[in-house]
């Protein structure tokens, strides 16, 4: 298998800490400097209240082999975070469930630099992972998955952590 992420001529809008899109950068040189940009994440559910999460493929530039979200991904120039947010949905898992925005994260270290915003979907379809994006993935119970999390975080992606660690404040308000 060829390394399909090898995108790192993928151009994609830099922004500034208002999320306004001050210009447009390679994915590779965004990364490389440090550069403010846009992701969006998505966290699926199934009726019993699992999450979907996956493991990230080795071909992955960030965070290889390390737990993620359901669906993430960057946001095209020119794209919203939720047109970005299905569009991952589908690429990743193969579905097309309702999305609804549930919270937004700052550019942060933890985030890689990306304003996130975070999606949350419901659905009962098996997920079909991509294999050159997903290694494995598994429907987990949220308490498992917090466990896991504060056990071995460094096996997390760290937008993953953080993102769950709001949502999960979110829901207990």
């Amino acid at each position: 298998m060829t390394d399909p992420y090898s995108q790192a001529n993928e151009l994609l809008d830099v922004v500034n800490i208002n999320d306004c899109v001050v210009g447009q950068a390679t994915r590779g040189e965004i990364h490389e400097k440090g550069l403010l940009h846009r992701a969006s994440h998505v966290f699926l559910f199934n009726s019993t209240g699992n999450i979907y999460v996956q493991r990230r493929s080795q071909w992955k530039d960030r965070h290889p082999l390390k737990l993620d979200s359901s669906a993430a991904g960057h946001v095209d120039t020119g794209e919203t975070y939720f047109e970005a947010a299905e569009r991952e949905l589908h690429e990743e898992l193969g579905i097309r469930p309702g999305l609804v925005a549930a919270l937004s994260v700052l550019a942060c270290p933890k985030t890689d630099n990306e304003h996130v915003v975070l999606f949350e979907a419901h659905s009962d379809l098996p997920p079909i992972p991509n294999q050159d994006e997903i290694l494995e993935g598994v429907f987990m119970d949220p308490t498992q998955l917090s466990h896991l999390m504060r056990k071995d975080p460094d096996d997390f992606v760290p937008a993953f952590v953080l993102l769950w660690d709001l949502y999960m404040k979110s829901r207990s308000k």
